[in-house]
């Protein structure tokens, strides 16, 4: 047994029965100190094998190869053999290795927070984030999950995790009791969260979490960001200190530190979608991106790298083969004539653009003429142009069932402040589509057809407006 100052309670799977699992059964897993423990008895029926590996976060194809002594997969996701006893094998996960961004000391970070102005408890977008933990009790799974540890609390009788990822649930989120505390797998898109445990009702922010900002009731959450990035340069072993500056940050050249990892230096990090423009510091020394062919100089000469993250949308124009130069603009670039150049293709032209989450306006330009997308069925009004609509990763789709025989539907809402012109719906099959993203809030809206404006039959939320007419409402999470 160990000491007192070691977390222990063994979790115990499927037991057949009480005896047989106190005298064979050696499946745990436990939080012991900044440690993950997970014990691993080989003559334990296979879906013994899979529930324990299941919780400890690892892939049911593990299974097979565990029984035939294969300890690949789990020595690829981080854990390490400390300990083998005929068919009883102990590995080890550090939960202070798992902390990508380390901090000597702990300190108060809640002035150092970007400032999210979103709803309370629900953060704003933001362009970069990195977690700062002092035990990396919340991190990735190799199956795309996030797991969420609390150690301690070991005499809770019921513990819940509740975010901005649940909406704040009270009643979601119950985490499951291990070995030295509760654990929790949840599903995450990149992104910025904040976050709370519920311990036997008290609500109490992460203890391992040094991120935390204002919840607007006086009190605070804790913040968490899922990353999506990994900023890598590879070489330069003998630099003593490697960063990452870029117009996301302000150019701060003291605060995104890379680790050494093996042959190269590595960051991760949230990036939000848009264009991105950075370089490396190797010990003071500017370095653009080795791996990023995109360049950008500056007005003394000096190269930074350009990312663009977001949806790969392609624009294309059929047929004008005798033209001479043919340009995009739209909302996206600030509708500058001669910055984005479309490259000619055996049917016309064509660009791929990179664009973050949104809905965007654009036409084509032609030797000099502004047209819109002939392939487009959607159109938009800015004011009192037609430009052709389009939305990246969009989130809802409007539909409309019915009315064969109208040629122009559109679509009006607060969204656009009711502008009379609307968004140009498309016919497809029986109904009228139009695709949108839309960020977390509440809509209203209408349907436009011929001159009458209607409210959405598909959709049983309305609530009355200033005409006694009523308008169709819609909830974004």
């Amino acid at each position: 047994m160990r000491n007192s100052r070691s977390v222990l309670v063994a979790f115990v799977l499927l037991l057949s029965s009480m005896k047989l699992a106190v005298a064979q059964n050696q499946n745990i897993l436990f939080v012991d100190r900044d440690h993950l423990i997970l014990q691993l008895d080989l003559k334990s029926p296979g879906k013994q094998l899979d529930s324990i590996l299941k919780i400890a976060g690892l892939s049911n194809s593990s299974t097979g190869k565990v029984l035939k002594g294969d300890f690949t997969e789990i020595s690829k996701d981080g854990w390490n053999m400390t300990e083998r006893k005929g068919n009883v094998i102990r590995f080890d996960r550090s939960l202070t290795d798992l902390n990508y961004n380390p901090q000597s000391t702990p300190y108060e970070v809640t002035t150092r927070l970007p400032n999210f102005e979103g709803r309370s408890g629900y953060p704003a977008p933001v362009e970069y984030g990195v977690n700062r933990y002092a035990k990396m009790t919340v991190f990735g799974l190799s199956s795309g999950l996030t797991r969420f540890i609390l150690p301690g609390y070991t005499r809770a009788r019921r513990v819940f995790l509740s975010g901005s990822f649940n909406n704040w649930s009270t009643l979601r989120g119950a985490m499951r009791k291990v070995g030295g505390g509760w654990i929790i797998d949840v599903k995450l898109e990149a992104g910025v969260y904040e976050y709370k445990y519920i311990v036997d009702g008290r609500w109490t922010t992460d203890p391992n979490n040094l991120l935390r900002v204002d919840d607007g009731a006086g009190n605070t959450n804790s913040v968490f960001f899922k990353y999506n990035y990994t900023l890598k340069l590879p070489g330069y072993s003998s630099a003593r200190k490697v960063v990452v500056a870029g117009d996301f940050n302000k150019w701060n050249e003291d605060e995104l530190v890379l680790e050494k990892r093996g042959s190269a230096w590595e960051k991760q990090l949230y990036l939000s979608d848009g264009r991105h423009v950075y370089h490396f510091l190797v010990d003071g020394r500017w370095i653009a991106d080795p791996a990023n062919p995109n360049k950008l100089k500056d007005e003394g000469g000096n190269a930074s790298s350009v990312l663009n993250l977001g949806e790969k949308i392609v624009f294309k124009l059929n047929g004008y083969k005798n033209a001479r130069k043919l340009f995009l603009a739209g909302d996206f670039n600030d509708w500058k004539p001669d910055e984005i150049s479309l490259n000619k293709t055996i049917d016309g032209w064509m660009v791929k653009l990179t664009l973050p989450a949104g809905d965007y306006q654009y036409k084509f330009i032609v030797d000099g003429n502004w047209i819109t997308d002939p392939a487009n069925p959607h159109y938009a009004f800015e004011n009192g142009e037609r430009n052709s609509f389009v939305a990246a990763k969009p989130n809802y789709t409007f539909k409309l069932k019915g009315y064969p025989g109208e040629k122009n539907i559109t679509l009006n809402g607060n969204f656009n402040n009711w502008d009379e012109n609307g968004y140009t719906m498309a016919h497809q099959g029986d109904e009228w589509v139009i695709n949108f993203y839309l960020k977390p809030g509440k809509y209203l809206y209408k349907f436009k057809v011929g001159d009458k404006l209607i409210l959405d039959p598909g959709n049983k939320l309305w609530e009355r407006n200033e005409y006694n007419t009523g308008n169709s409402v819609l909830w974004i999470e």
